[in-house]
């Protein structure tokens, strides 16, 4: 079985705190049009080089009908950055407008196959997933994008069309797993391109 989501897959459900106080599943989100769940963290430095982008990108697409989600799965004994108390302070910071929470068991990183930091999924009303990948092909630096892959996809499904492309591999830090080493990765996990 592929580690990521396939493509027409149902968004797997979840239950988690957010760094507001509230706690975010799929309910969460009724009746918006499309779903962006992303896999982000604190201190990868393509996180922190989209964030800015990132912002944009919700503020130009929830008057539309969408909502995105940032989880944060990584484990934080070795990167004690990433913990809950440290997500508050980044969302604070950074003036996130769109829910961050935290994945502590990792079973939804682990539901949704997340590669890397950024990775992400946009699912349509029936959340079904509709593109997997990268928001574009330079999350490191702005303004050197060349692509815009995660916008494009967006485009076309508010128009009632298909995403130009349906998946892209995600380019950033992979998912810091529990009582693993810095780069591993889960054997059936592999490129989605």
């Amino acid at each position: 079985m592929p580690f990521t989501l396939q493509m027409g897959a149902k968004a797997p459900d979840f239950n988690l705190p957010g760094v507001d106080g509230k706690s975010y599943s799929l309910k969460s989100f009724e009746g918006k049009k499309l779903l962006v769940v992303v896999f982000s963290c604190n201190h990868c430095p393509f996180v922190i080089g989209s964030e800015e982008r990132i912002k944009a990108f919700c503020r130009d697409y929830a008057p539309k009908g969408l909502a995105m989600i940032a989880i944060n799965s990584n484990e934080t004994v070795n990167h004690p950055g990433d913990s809950f108390e440290n997500m508050v302070l980044r969302a604070k910071e950074r003036g996130f407008a769109f829910p961050y929470v935290r994945d502590e068991s990792q079973d939804v990183a682990r539901a949704y196959g997340a590669l890397r930091t950024p990775h992400f999924y946009v699912f349509d009303s029936q959340r079904l997933l509709r593109y997997t990948g990268r928001m574009d092909d330079n999350p490191r630096q702005s303004g050197k994008e060349t692509t815009h892959e995660l916008r494009d996809a967006v485009e076309a499904l508010l128009a009632g069309a298909e995403a130009p492309v349906k998946a892209t591999n995600p380019i950033g830090c992979n998912v810091k797993w529990k009582g693993q080493e810095e780069h591993w990765m889960p054997p059936e996990a592999c490129d989605l391109v």
